[in-house]
């Protein structure tokens, strides 16, 4: 699929998720035998649940149908729909990646200096991680992309 492809199909998907209180995470559009493979990563401040995929899953697709009725891009291709929320591994890289963490154990780079520490805040400018029993505040121009470690308690 071409960027510009690409582009069109996050048109119409982007405002349905959204149209439903979720984020778009991700968008994949890949080729799977004869048909296209349409992946969507989603998330909340809330997490996402089986109902939530099912009610995402019914606007994208009530969209893409939508769009295929006047020529959109999947008017002459079959495609699957997958719709699912992105895993403990995904990078964090958005503000509202590190709100939604508050709490974990996370590895980044602070400039050059690898630090892993609790996100104990995180708003539009910045974070705060818990070091060793101190605190330690950083902008988000100063962050790499974050990553949840594991915990097994």
């Amino acid at each position: 699929m071409t960027s510009k492809q690409q582009t069109e199909v996050e048109a119409i998907v982007g405002p349905a998720v959204a149209r439903t209180g979720f984020d778009l995470e991700g968008l994949t559009v890949t080729k799977a035998g004869r048909k296209l493979l349409v992946r969507l990563l989603i998330d909340s401040d809330d997490g996402v649940n089986l109902d939530d995929v099912a009610e995402v899953s019914k606007a994208v697709s009530k969209a893409l149908d939508e769009a295929d009725g006047i020529g959109g891009p999947f008017a002459e291709a079959a495609y699957t729909l997958e719709v699912s929320s992105p895993g403990i591994d995904r990078p964090l890289t958005e503000p509202r990646h590190w709100r939604r963490n508050i709490g974990r154990l996370v590895a980044v780079h602070i400039g050059e200096e690898p630090v892993t520490g609790r996100v104990v805040a995180a708003n539009e400018r910045g974070i705060e991680l818990e070091v060793d029993g101190s605190r330690r505040s950083a902008n988000y121009a100063e962050l790499g992309s974050g990553k949840v470690q594991i915990e097994l308690k």
